[in-house]
């Protein structure tokens, strides 16, 4: 007798939506995640979804109907609150748009707090698409089972950034000429009694072409600034944005701890 499937599946398909979720609530997406569900996941009455709403966590719910245009689900129970994310931003220059998609959606399954992009003298782009990048994050979530979707803010200008450092707040600069091993500085973040460090922490990464000297200079000169090494090689800005993040997770994230 064949063994009976178990329920949920690993491969239900993950969403995130827009409406805060509770025990009990049924609700109906159309648009495209109903294309989703129904096109392209062909879920049907009974089938396992996987809610998210990044405010109360991750939900089981299941199908009750499965229209061309909408889909109606029903929640059963909370698989999981919303996870608590180290509090680390990644503050990176903008790029050229597929490699800026790139850092949106890697930092996304890194476990990134927030994403500040950044506008220097020689950055090749000065705009976001807010609603692109949502969607990045959003499907970079989704896939990598995350119930917190990071901040992404509009881009500003490295000046106005610097201005408004929160005090609080120590910020890695990856800087191109030199500066601390990361694996030490980052060693500090994660226990700040053994040295200068914060527990709130932020990654501060260049351009192609990487800041000038007048920026260079302005960003050491603040006081929350710890210029770090990437190691011997220039790295691309999408490669020193992901890599600064990866060691500083399995340094003083929640890669140290798991």
């Amino acid at each position: 007798m064949p063994a009976t499937p178990a329920w949920p599946p690993k491969s239900a398909p993950r969403l995130f939506v827009d409406q805060q979720l509770a025990e009990g609530m049924t609700l109906s997406l159309d648009g495209p995640q109903a294309h989703y569900l129904s096109r392209v996941m062909r879920v049907g009455q009974g089938d396992a979804v996987i809610l998210c709403d990044n405010r109360t966590g991750e939900w089981l719910a299941e199908v009750t109907a499965a229209g061309k245009r909408d889909v109606t689900l029903s929640l059963v129970r909370q698989q999981r609150p919303r996870e608590a994310v180290p509090d680390f931003w990644l503050c990176p220059a903008l790029l050229k748009k597929d490699r800026f998609d790139t850092v949106l959606e890697k930092a996304t399954e890194l476990g990134v707090a927030a994403i500040h992009p950044v506008v220097t003298h020689r950055c090749v782009a000065d705009k976001l698409n807010p609603e692109r990048a949502r969607t990045i994050v959003t499907e970079a979530a989704e896939q990598c089972a995350r119930t917190a979707l990071p901040d992404v803010h509009e881009p500003v200008k490295l000046e106005a950034m610097l201005r408004d450092w929160p005090e609080d707040r120590l910020l890695f600069f990856a800087d191109e000429e030199g500066g601390e091993p990361a694996s030490e500085a980052f060693a500090f973040s994660k226990f700040p009694e053994r040295g200068e460090g914060l527990h709130k922490a932020a990654l501060l990464v260049g351009p192609e072409g990487g800041f000038d000297d007048a920026e260079r200079g302005a960003i050491r000169s603040l006081a929350q600034a710890r210029p770090i090494s990437l190691g011997p090689r220039i790295l691309r800005g999408e490669t020193a944005a992901l890599a600064g993040t990866t060691l500083w997770m399995g340094l003083a994230g929640d890669w140290a701890d798991s």
